[in-house]
């Protein structure tokens, strides 16, 4: 069931803070788990009149039909049967009324349903909730009663109604006032012509104020959104409080850091291939670095990994040429003292300045081949 609920609510929530902060989506799970979701009953109102009338625009002529035999059939056959009150026929009659009604009524009130459901699933999806079955003092408090009196969404409701009132009674009158001299001269017509024209005339006016309406139910269902969204606003404070209990949670946290290390893992791969050379252990160490004096006066370590990690780093460094240099103590040592984006201390230069001028040599050599 879907909860209808007075969105108008304060400006200001606990504390006197300004609700300034959109809803989170945790908030806005928890109202819907209460059926409180946005939604405007005019469209669906409105959609769901226009489709009935549709429907009996074009299934009239086998509601008639289906009525005038079976009345004909009881005027005309039923009298004629001496068994007539019997408790047989009695049933008899009454099914063949519950069929006549199903297949006269049966398409229209099929259309009306569908168009209901598609309607209201198209704004709200999928919502079953119990939440607007339990007792609440709100609905029968007089002063939330009051306040809802003279709220900003009792005076919204007004104009609607007067709008309505007023599309309703200017589509009549243009459709009608059409249609004068026909009207007028209906006492000359058969009574059969009259119902009729009365019956299709009807219908038609009906369809043509649903249209009307459509664009007041356009209009309803913007409202209807901006004031869901400002009902459902927070205020600072109120989104801190929800973040803490959301990061309170051990599964949520063990998520979070779990996201935050693939995260680095994949940017720091994608270092490697800015590296100049990749220093090895050679299996169980790798470290990237790069020189450029530019950016920093000396090595820089892009990425560095152990095991798994430091086979990934060689691997992604013979793809994209870089150079692979194998050196035990130098790779285990800058490893533990180095961190990534850090430049190498002083005391490491002389060797790390040896691995370079063998690279720079290398890639010289292979240039000049």
């Amino acid at each position: 069931m879907i909860q209808e609920i007075d969105l108008q609510l304060f400006a200001r929530g606990p504390g006197g803070q300004d609700k300034t902060e959109k809803a989170t989506p945790k908030k806005r799970r928890e109202a819907r788990k209460k059926g409180q979701v946005f939604q405007s009953r005019e469209i669906t109102t409105t959609m769901v009149l226009l489709f009935t009338f549709i429907s009996l625009r074009i299934f009239g002529a086998n509601i008639y039909t289906q009525l005038k035999m079976f009345f004909g059939k009881a005027f005309t056959e039923y009298p004629q049967t001496e068994d007539l009150y019997m408790p047989g026929m009695l049933a008899r009659i009454f099914i063949d009324g519950i069929l006549v009604f199903f297949r006269a009524a049966g398409p229209v009130l099929a259309i009306s349903l569908i168009t209901g459901l598609v309607v209201s699933y198209a704004q709200v999806g999928f919502l079953f909730t119990t939440e607007t079955l339990k007792p609440s003092l709100s609905r029968i408090n007089p002063l939330s009663g009051m306040k809802r009196l003279f709220s900003l969404r009792s005076v919204i409701e007004l104009l609607k109604a007067m709008l309505k009132v007023s599309i309703v009674g200017w589509t009549a009158y243009s459709y009608l006032n059409g249609k004068a001299q026909t009207i007028v001269s209906l006492m000359d017509m058969d009574i059969l012509d009259t119902a009729a024209f009365i019956g299709i005339t009807s219908v038609d006016l009906a369809i043509r104020i649903c249209l009307a309406l459509l664009v007041l139910g356009a209009f309803d269902f913007a409202y209807q959104w901006w004031e869901f969204e400002k009902g459902m606003m927070m205020t600072k404070q109120e989104v801190k409080e929800e973040l803490k209990q959301t990061e309170g949670n051990p599964e949520v946290r063990a998520r979070i850091r779990q996201k935050q290390r693939q995260l680095s893992m994949r940017r720091m791969m994608q270092e490697v291939p800015k590296a100049d050379v990749v220093i090895t252990n050679p299996t169980h160490f790798a470290c990237a670095l790069r020189y450029d004096e530019k950016i920093a006066p000396a090595p820089v370590l892009l990425a560095k990994g152990q095991d798994y990690i430091a086979l990934r780093i060689k691997e992604i460094a013979e793809e994209n040429n870089v150079e692979i240099v194998e050196n035990k103590p130098l790779a285990r040592t800058i490893y533990e003292t180095v961190e990534i984006g850090q430049a190498i201390p002083p005391e490491l230069y002389q060797a790390v300045a040896e691995v370079l001028a063998f690279v720079y040599s290398l890639k010289g050599r292979t240039m000049a081949g």
